[in-house]
């Protein structure tokens, strides 16, 4: 199957970088958060605190493991990275594009962790996610994408010209 996943840490844009990017190429865009909610009829923040984070996790993997899509931009959540049943279904479904950001970017964008539904441990700063998360980010990448300074549309056009979705896997 021919996708494209977007992953990356939260406020990395893959939500606005995969619409523009579905739009430019002709793709369907699935935002694996909104599946998430519309599953468990609630936003992301009330799922993690009503069933906890671990369970929140197992949601997350169960849903990006089901997406059975062709030629669709997927965003995924800044935490599918932590469910590798569902990565490695995703890899097998796509290229894997990480948008990259430097740390001090991505503190600037982001606000409370909580209220965005940011899967966050309890006492877990954003700089500790950052360090936990960016390994994860480069293991499954079969490409990374440096947004630091970028718009949109040149970031749009580095996906478009690195990523060979004319091709079927």
């Amino acid at each position: 199957m021919n996708n494209i996943v977007l992953i990356g840490m939260p406020g990395s844009g893959k939500s606005t970088v995969g619409v523009v990017l579905a739009k430019n190429i002709g793709f369907d865009f699935l935002d694996s958060d909104l599946a998430i909610q519309a599953r468990e009829q609630k936003k992301l923040h009330e799922i993690i605190s009503e069933k906890g984070l671990e369970d929140f996790l197992k949601i997350e993997e169960a849903v990006n493991a089901s997406f059975m899509v062709e030629h669709t931009v997927i965003a995924t959540g800044g935490s599918a990275v932590y469910g590798k049943k569902a990565m490695e279904h995703l890899k097998s479904i796509g290229n894997v594009v990480y948008l990259k950001l430097p740390y001090e970017e991505i503190r600037h964008r982001l606000g409370d962790l909580n209220e965005r539904g940011v899967a966050v441990r309890k006492n877990q700063t954003l700089q500790d996610l950052y360090r936990e998360r960016v390994p994860l980010y480069e293991k499954y990448a079969n490409i990374t994408i440096d947004c630091f300074h970028k718009e949109i549309r040149e970031i749009v056009a580095e996906i478009g010209y690195l990523v060979d979705w004319t091709e079927e896997k």
